[in-house]
């Protein structure tokens, strides 16, 4: 696992240890980012059940403004923080130790790009958001990039979200979704 493009370019990132975490194939990460690059520059980006914090690190080596990683896991924390430092982006960086529905519903900013690849199952991906939306934390023309598996009995997206992009890689897809635009 490595960053793929930008400042941080080439550096190989620390994933925690155990199977706990699903790190996002080369592969279908740099699918994802090319999605998103036109969004990219000088973002506010979430990554939500951060993991190694892989998509939040190469989201500002590509050029976002400032990034926030939530993980309830020490490892993935202690992960994070050594692949920012190693980066040399920890200056735009936060990293909140706790679980992630917990953040979404006492968090007060707004973010541009809202990655989301929570453990399968569980309802996780339909809790957190639901909670984005009554929280209102995307910024207008904002997006979530979800990674979700097929064959771990899908992901729910609550009615308030649009599905923008699709693309599957095997099991794994990425959907990015924006909050639907309700005229007036």
């Amino acid at each position: 696992m490595r960053v793929i493009s930008g400042t941080a370019r080439g550096l190989k990132l620390v994933s925690p240890p155990g199977l706990d975490t699903r790190p996002t194939l080369d592969r279908v990460k740099e699918a994802l980012f090319s999605m998103l690059e036109p969004m990219l520059r000088g973002a506010a980006v979430l990554d939500l059940f951060a993991g190694s914090g892989a998509l939040g690190v190469e989201a500002l080596s590509r050029g976002a403004e400032r990034a926030v990683f939530v993980d309830s896991s020490a490892s993935a924390r202690d992960a994070v923080y050594k692949n920012l430092a190693n980066a040399r982006l920890a200056g735009r960086a936060e990293v909140e130790y706790g679980d992630a529905l917990k953040y979404l519903g006492s968090c007060r900013d707004k973010f541009d790009i809202i990655f989301m690849d929570p453990p399968y199952g569980g309802g996780l991906y339909e809790r957190a958001l639901t909670l984005i939306l009554e929280r209102g934390l995307l910024s207008p023309g904002g997006v979530v990039a979800a990674e979700w598996d097929d064959g771990a009995g899908g992901a729910v997206f609550p009615p308030g979200f649009e599905r923008f992009k699709d693309k599957r890689y095997g099991r794994v897809h990425i959907t990015i979704l924006r909050g639907e635009v309700h005229g007036g």
